[in-house]
């Protein structure tokens, strides 16, 4: 066992020794360990959850296993297992999320939600650019930054970055401000919807278009209540879907400014826009056509919405014990200062332009 591993994490699972000899060496064996522990830190969630409902399971989990990992990282052999949990299993839960949707309520909230949507995703990209500047903040990282407050986080700079041709450092910096406000939108969001009074419905809407990543929308709603979280997931996979635009516009003033020999970004094809789209929006619009046909059961809705809670939990509990503190203070100054500037910008267009469309 690695000495960096977290004793508390250790007993959560068999060391390697024990692990069936079926599966040592093989991509299940790998993953075991990191699953194990962060299934074991969602177990522990959820009676936190279940204690206190007002908190939910998925603050804990990602403040506990962001505790965890600040006190002492896992070790390697924790790390293949819990990135699967904070990529793959978040992933299938919002997948499942879609079982308890019909296609038309999709369409529904999507069309509602596009007012706020585009207004957020507009003054965040004209303010990250502003605001970048006046920071000193160098122009790959203002897109970066930006594009993943506005969108979806940490997919919408992995989608960027290759097409305007960002350095790692840009990339990495960019992704570690964004999580920084993920983290901060978990705690303050569902505090913030309490104090206004906001509804379920209301509470979604503000979640899925003012928090950056899909896994951070998930565990605010969640925190606010299964309505909430459902209507936000809903906001967050249209809004996901602007990754497109947002990235062929970024490809073309890319080519424009970039002239040079060898500098331009690679050329984007139909198949490349098409994979710009991520799988699980359209697992989760299959899953909501299947719910649309009546093959889901009434009876089956309680149990959907708990299995999908517990892989969001699990999935938030890997996240929480990747989390890389040190990493995050090698950012810098500016680059958070730009990124609290914008969260708390989209943050109140969202709650702005919503009180004016809605009146909540």
């Amino acid at each position: 066992m690695s000495k960096s591993t977290s004793p508390a994490l250790a007993s959560a699972f068999p060391p390697p020794r024990v692990l069936p000899h079926v599966l040592r060496g093989t991509p299940l064996g790998r993953l075991l360990p990191g699953l194990a522990a962060a299934v074991a830190l969602a177990v522990v969630s959820t009676a936190i959850g279940r204690a206190v409902p007002v908190l939910g399971s998925a603050v804990p989990a990602v403040v506990l296993g962001a505790a965890i990992a600040t006190v002492r990282r896992p070790g390697p052999r924790l790390v293949p297992g819990l990135q699967y949990a904070g990529s793959r299993v978040l992933q299938v839960a919002v997948a499942v999320l879609g079982l308890r949707l019909s296609l038309g309520q999709v369409v529904e909230v999507g069309a509602a939600s596009l007012p706020v949507m585009l207004g957020t995703l507009a003054v965040c990209l004209v303010v990250a650019q502003v605001a970048g500047r006046g920071l000193g903040v160098t122009g790959d990282l203002r897109i970066l930054i930006g594009s993943g407050t506005g969108i979806c986080g940490a997919s919408a700079i992995a989608a960027v970055s290759p097409v305007i041709g960002a350095v790692g450092a840009d990339v990495a910096y960019a992704i570690s401000t964004i999580f920084v406000f993920n983290i901060a939108a978990v705690v303050v969001f569902p505090l913030v919807g309490h104090a206004l009074g906001l509804s379920q419905h209301a509470f979604g809407l503000f979640a899925g278009t003012a928090v950056n990543d899909t896994s951070s929308v998930v565990a605010a709603a969640s925190a606010y209540g299964s309505v909430a979280a459902d209507h936000a997931v809903v906001v967050k996979l249209v809004r996901t879907v602007m990754i497109v635009p947002v990235v062929l516009v970024l490809a073309v003033v890319t080519r424009r400014r970039r002239t040079a020999p060898g500098t331009a970004p690679e050329r984007l094809t139909p198949l490349g826009v098409v994979r710009l789209v991520p799988w699980f929006l359209l697992a989760f619009l299959l899953m909501a056509a299947i719910d649309s046909l009546g093959l889901v059961p009434a009876h089956a809705d309680p149990g959907i919405a708990a299995v999908s809670t517990f892989l969001i939990t699990v999935a938030l509990a890997g996240i929480g014990l990747s989390t890389d503190l040190p990493a995050l203070r090698r950012t810098g100054p500016r680059p958070l200062v730009l990124g609290a500037v914008l969260w708390v910008t989209v943050s109140v267009v969202s709650l702005g332009i919503q009180a004016f469309t809605t009146g909540w």
